[in-house]
């Protein structure tokens, strides 16, 4: 496996709601199957973990979330249909989930930061977005050029990368955009979030327009297993 020459990039992220009675061993093998998805040929990048905050409301009350990156959508669905991938699903998710949700997009990483692999220890805001229904392109727009300008205005000081798109996947319960803001560890996760004024006006921005937030912190795991032929 290797990288793609190219900076486009496909997210994947699916977040997991575990049973609160689910057995600790039982979490761990889910994700321990899940990481070493690494190995399949599509997967350029992917870490599985619990979720570090949820500062959604009740409704969104995910515990664990996947995060992966392909070169094209046709090697996504190669994952997705993989025997690997299906065991894993069978086996060790569905039978300790009460609830599954996925957003995929195309990204445009940035040169120079736009590697697709995150570090072990990055801390990541993941925040996905549902638009009032009857919207037009100007106001998808509108948000989408707020997003990508997250990182040269409040995120100036701490985010490495931003990802973000238009929702692709039917599994994504509305959800209509998602974005990714890589940060080299938590410390700088807590400045982005100390940053309140900065944030606050950005989100006034498309606050009008929105009618649903999901927002997550994420830390990539430093035991993730190892790409097979990086």
């Amino acid at each position: 496996m290797s990288s793609s020459s190219s900076t486009q990039t496909i997210e994947h992220i699916v977040l997991f709601k575990v049973n609160p009675q689910t057995e600790p061993t039982k979490i761990s093998t889910m994700l321990n199957r899940l990481n070493n998805l690494i190995s399949l040929d599509q997967v350029l990048h992917l870490s599985a973990g619990p979720i570090f905050r949820n500062k959604s409301s009740s409704a969104y009350s995910y515990t664990h979330l996947l995060h992966s990156r392909y070169k094209s959508k046709e090697d996504l669905n190669g994952y997705g249909v993989h025997p690997d991938h299906q065991s894993v699903v069978k086996e060790a998710v569905l039978p300790i989930c009460d609830d599954i949700m996925a957003v995929d997009w195309v990204s445009d990483l940035e040169n120079g930061s736009g590697s697709v692999l995150i570090k072990p220890g990055s801390a990541m805001k993941i925040t996905f977005l549902k638009l009032k229904e009857g919207l037009g392109e100007t106001e998808k727009g509108v948000v989408l050029d707020t997003i990508g300008g997250i990182k040269n205005g409040v995120g100036k000081d701490c985010i490495e990368q931003i990802s973000f798109g238009e929702n692709f996947c039917a599994r994504a319960k509305g959800f209509s955009i998602g974005s990714i803001a890589v940060c080299s560890g938590v410390e700088e996760l807590d400045r982005l979030d100390l940053n309140q004024e900065g944030v606050e006006k950005e989100k006034e921005k498309v606050r009008d327009l929105l009618d649903g937030v999901i927002v997550l912190d994420y830390v990539v795991p430093n035991s993730m297993s190892a790409p097979a032929n990086l």
